[in-house]
């Protein structure tokens, strides 16, 4: 755009990826809440460990002003359901043909084994395309162990994952889960 004596204005478009999921877990946290008021399941959002460094007082109380993550977080959510011990991520990506593997950390794929393999049910949750993927973790692994791709065809989740549908009490992931709990028993 020129302005008067020819003098050119551009305008930069910060795109920041600190929040892109805050949405989807807020969906979640709504359902959370239902279940656990109405005694269905108990699941929580875990917090991530931080080492406070610098902390200052006012009258307001304390407020951190520098500190540092203890320790990388493994999957955001956790809790009981129908006596499974359930774990899981909420994971969004703006990719509308294919879900990026690296929005997946190792530690977390790492988790995910450990996990599955101690008996838990694990999986991802995925915004992808103005929908709600409910991907196993067994799926998820198969997925790495045997493609070299470095991102899941949105059509693999389409056929290879369950949709869950937005309801009123927010994302409701535990009736996809039912119809799953119900294959395993």
């Amino acid at each position: 755009m020129l302005y008067p004596n020819n003098i050119k204005k551009t305008y930069t478009k910060f795109t920041t990826y600190g929040n892109r999921g805050m949405d989807l877990e807020y969906l979640i946290e709504q359902a959370n809440d239902y279940y656990t008021s109405n005694d269905i399941a108990y699941i929580y959002k875990k917090a991530t460990p931080i080492g406070v460094t610098k902390v200052t007082y006012s009258s307001k109380g304390k407020r951190i002003q520098d500190g540092y993550y203890k320790t990388p977080s493994t999957l955001d959510f956790n809790g009981l359901y129908k006596g499974y011990y359930v774990e899981f991520d909420a994971k969004v990506t703006q990719n509308k043909t294919a879900f990026p593997i690296s929005n997946v950390h190792d530690h977390q794929i790492k988790h995910i084994r450990n996990i599955n393999k101690h008996g838990g049910i694990v999986f991802l949750i995925i915004a992808m395309n103005d929908k709600y993927f409910l991907l196993m973790g067994n799926t998820f692994l198969k997925f790495l162990d045997n493609e070299e791709r470095k991102s899941i065809p949105y059509e693999f989740l389409e056929h290879n994952a369950f949709e869950i549908k937005l309801g009123l009490k927010g994302l409701d992931y535990l009736s996809v889960l039912d119809k799953i709990i119900g294959g395993i028993e």
